[in-house]
């Protein structure tokens, strides 16, 4: 967004990654197994190259991201945490996508200087691409939801974590980016579902929020924040969201999942024609886009086609591995709550894939927090009514 590179560089926070993550593993000799099967899944693909035009900077975009997900597996799998700890890592993961929001809000022109349209919008993410700043916001959304129904205090005023939570969602979706806001929605609705179908046992036990006194006004300050950036642009954003384009209004195109979906159906089709015709070993890293037929010369935008296309049979064993983790999360952890946020993660993780692949690093962390053992102290359990113990029988030892 700074324009900084080549003094910072364009990459540098794939390179931080992929340096931690190796750095950890060889320090703490962690042993997630399903990490190094999936890594060594990667590695056929970066000597081959079926486009003969493949760049050191190409394999980078495309190979870094999944290769931190496989490093993430292997170092975050079942480590044990404490919940304060935990949610102390929430917490710093808000701070910079703060400084994010104050940038892009410094950058951000006035409303009657900018005529919004049925696109992705760059005046209000910083100049820079609207589905990685949206990415972002979404991110920090869910992530300031989390502290909020749960207490956990983050800047310690209730009405300032509110604000910082509608500055999220107000930034997030004047970008006219639906991916990132929509990751938000998802991993909200999956912590509210694990609330809801807690049985009134884990409620006591756990301390579960209530849904009215903490849940209700988080969802009220997104609500709000919507409703606003919708009277703004003159209703634009509900049309954006329900998939409405130029041409759908004026009738010159028909409303379809590919024009939903700004493309990305195309280019997932012709990605998985690449795959069929290399199906064991792909065309290799980086070259599906100088190879497909449909959207010739653009990179995917859902990472499971590009595995498909560029990793061939490897690359589908590798997002199988990654499902599978993720569906042992569905009913490992005790606490509902708990549970409910660790499956948020994985599935906004694995939802992002989706719409933006894997050029943000939301994926890698997200995947990481998800596989955690997080360790909560046993709490006292709320009294419970006391019952009429007169003619109750006592069991004594014989002697």
């Amino acid at each position: 967004m700074a324009k900084t590179s080549p003094y910072i560089p364009y990459e540098l926070g794939k390179y931080l990654f992929s340096a931690g993550m190796i750095w950890g593993i060889l320090r703490y000799q962690t042993g997630g197994k399903a990490g190094w099967v999936m890594l060594m899944c990667l590695l056929p693909a970066l000597f081959i190259d079926f486009s003969g035009k493949v760049t050191q900077a190409d394999l980078v975009f495309n190979v870094l991201g999944p290769l931190n997900v496989a490093l993430v597996v292997v170092f975050f799998y079942h480590q044990k945490i404490h919940v304060k700890h935990f949610a102390s890592l929430i917490r710093l993961m808000i701070y910079p996508i703060l400084g994010v929001l104050s940038y892009s809000i410094i950058k951000s022109p006035d409303f009657d200087q900018v005529e919004f349209a049925l696109g992705a919008n760059v005046d209000w993410s910083g100049g820079f691409g609207s589905n990685q700043v949206s990415t972002l916001f979404g991110l920090g959304a869910l992530l300031m939801f989390i502290l909020m129904i749960n207490r956990w205090v983050f800047s310690g005023i209730f009405l300032l974590d509110a604000l910082i939570l509608f500055g999220l969602s107000f930034q997030g979706l004047l970008t006219f980016s639906r991916g990132g806001m929509l990751g938000a929605v998802l991993g909200i609705f999956i912590i509210l579902l694990y609330l809801r179908t807690a049985n009134l046992k884990s409620r006591i036990k756990y301390q579960l929020p209530k849904v009215g006194k903490y849940v209700i006004p988080a969802i009220l300050v997104g609500v709000m924040a919507y409703l606003v950036v919708d009277e703004l642009t003159s209703g634009m954003l509900s049309l954006r969201y329900t998939g409405e384009t130029a041409g759908t209004l004026q009738g010159t195109k028909v409303k379809s999942l590919n024009t939903v979906t700004t493309g990305r159906l195309e280019i997932f089709l012709g990605d998985v024609d690449l795959w069929l015709d290399h199906f064991f070993i792909g065309v290799g890293a980086g070259a599906s886009g100088f190879l497909r037929e449909t959207m010739h010369g653009t990179v995917a935008h859902v990472e499971l086609s590009r595995l498909l296309a560029e990793h061939g049979l490897f690359g589908f064993i590798y997002f199988l591995i990654l499902c599978y983790l993720g569906w042992k999360l569905v009913a490992e952890h005790p606490n509902p709550m708990i549970r409910g946020i660790l499956v948020a993660f994985f599935a906004v993780a694995i939802y992002t894939t989706f719409h933006a692949a894997m050029r943000t690093f939301v994926t890698p962390a997200l995947v990481g927090l998800s596989l955690l053992a997080v360790q909560i102290p046993k709490t006292t359990p709320a009294r419970l009514p006391r019952r009429n113990i007169k003619n109750t029988k006592v069991l004594v030892p014989v002697k």
